[in-house]
């Protein structure tokens, strides 16, 4: 071979292994976009053709029990299917919404791919569609929604700003959600755009915000149902249950020049627990958090579940316990003021514990998920969070809230021939707004077993700064759920 044939092989040989290594990183590519970046691409904002094509699917049904709250219905238009939320504003805070223009909230977010049909599950089911031809379909989302608690709780809170949570002790199964005002996903739903967008509008303008999730998506001051974690600490740190608390008639927080009082007669100046409970003393309870400590009073809520982000599947939000108080901060905090801030579903989350013996399940709202040909594709089952109090602890809060319910300021939640325990609970807020007003309890059923955990809060509560307004305004909520679920 001459040498001008070898000159010339050299760059030919270099320039087909660059034209192999662009190939190469062709392929790399591509396959990193189909495999990696899929999904993320169908879902951008800005994908016109996924969303046509989705929108074109027939969607999955939510279910509660037998009931479809959100369903689809065949349409005359170019997406051929139409999202419809029957019940809407009842079920809004747990189906969320479906909308062309403004994406997905709550389970039509979370559990989009399987609803949709495109979940990696359903790929041999996709696959038998394309061979038969037949037309895809979504998967089936069932809730661990009881109907009968879920109208209660609607009907119960009524024209009141606030949420409502019930949870099952034995399982951390969601058993009601309501947050009101609530809103009606149907006009988020619409084909027609400009009604939609005029919906969306509106709905974003309104001062009582319907769009959010007062339940498990927001947090607020706590007040005097954060006692409850008060008390556990106490007595998980060595605090005998029959050991007299200071109750002065006020309390010089320390360092400061400010006084903290008492909304009732705490019953003596030195009491019980149980008293200090039944009465919702805060200068007992305040002197309790003085005897712990922030960071135990901390550690305590954390067993309970702060700082940790409840319910993926409606995109909960963390409760908080303040970083580093100082001593009149401390006390403030252990009556459920100064930073401390919690969502409806984490209070129902503690009584849940104290009532099913001290175990902190993780709530959860699909129990199942089956494919358009019924078989089931996942089945939730209870996960524990772990122990947040002992046997002894919980059985000692039983023993106070039942108290607070049959003679303390929980009265109004009694129900007959049933045990019943609960806390009230008034949060002051700004001055130029009346506080937030609280009740959390549980309730026993036939058996003795605990069957519903069930926390109630009214934002407006519209009452006297010094009013323990969650016995009068949130109890009687609570009453009717916690009856619809032990009749």
């Amino acid at each position: 071979m001459s040498d001008s044939s070898t000159s010339m092989n050299g760059p030919l040989r270099r320039l087909a292994v660059f034209v192999m290594v662009l190939f190469a990183l062709l392929l790399i590519n591509s396959s990193y976009t189909i495999v990696v970046r899929q999904n993320d691409l169908n879902a951008h904002p800005q994908n016109r053709r996924a969303r046509d094509d989705e929108f074109s699917r027939d969607r999955g049904p939510i279910l509660v029990g037998q009931e479809q709250v959100a369903t689809t219905e065949p349409s005359q238009d170019q997406y051929r299917y139409q999202r419809v939320y029957p019940d809407a504003k009842m079920y809004a805070p747990i189906t969320g919404y479906y909308s062309y223009d403004f994406g997905r909230s709550g389970l039509e977010y979370s559990q989009n791919s399987q609803l949709s049909g495109t979940d990696d599950s359903q790929f041999v089911r996709r696959m038998l569609d394309i061979v038969t031809g037949e037309k895809p379909a979504g998967a089936t989302v069932e809730t661990t929604i009881n109907p009968d608690l879920q109208q209660a709780a609607y009907q119960a809170m009524g024209n009141r700003k606030g949420a409502v949570v019930a949870l099952d002790p034995k399982t951390g199964a969601v058993l009601a959600m309501v947050s009101t005002p609530s809103y009606d996903p149907n006009d988020l739903a619409s084909h027609d755009r400009q009604k939609a967008t005029q919906a969306w509008s509106e709905l974003n303008a309104d001062s009582g915000s319907p769009l959010s999730n007062r339940a498990v998506r927001e947090v607020y001051p706590p007040g005097s149902v954060f006692k409850l974690v008060t008390a556990a600490a106490a007595l998980e740190n060595g605090h005998p249950v029959d050991q007299p608390v200071d109750a002065p008639e006020t309390l010089r927080l320390p360092g400061s020049q400010t006084y903290l009082g008492n909304q009732l007669d705490c019953g003596g100046t030195k009491i019980t627990i149980e008293q200090a409970m039944k009465v919702s003393c805060n200068t007992a309870f305040a002197n309790l958090g003085l005897e712990v400590g922030s960071d135990k009073l901390r550690a305590q809520a954390e067993k309970f579940g702060f700082g940790s982000r409840p319910l993926p599947e409606l995109s909960g939000v963390a409760s908080r316990f303040p970083a580093s108080p100082n001593e009149a901060q401390t006390a403030l905090s252990a009556i459920g003021q100064y930073e401390v801030a919690a969502s409806p579903l984490q209070m129902a989350m503690v009584t849940a514990a104290i009532a099913n013996g001290g175990d902190v399940y993780e709530p959860y709202v699909v129990s199942k998920v089956r494919a358009a040909d019924l078989s089931t594709i996942s089945t939730a089952r209870p996960q524990s969070r772990g122990r947040a109090v002992s046997p002894s602890t919980a059985q000692a809060l039983q023993k106070m809230m039942v108290a607070t319910a049959e003679g303390g300021t929980a009265t109004p939640a009694r129900i007959s021939g049933r045990t019943v325990g609960g806390k009230t609970g008034t949060a002051q807020t700004s001055p130029e707004r009346p506080p937030y007003a609280w009740f959390t309890s549980y309730a026993l059923n036939d058996k003795g077993d605990p069957a519903i955990a069930v926390t109630v809060f009214v934002e407006d509560a519209d009452v006297a700064r010094d009013d323990i307004s969650g016995g009068r305004l949130a109890a009687p909520v609570a009453k009717a759920v916690m009856e619809a679920a032990v009749k």
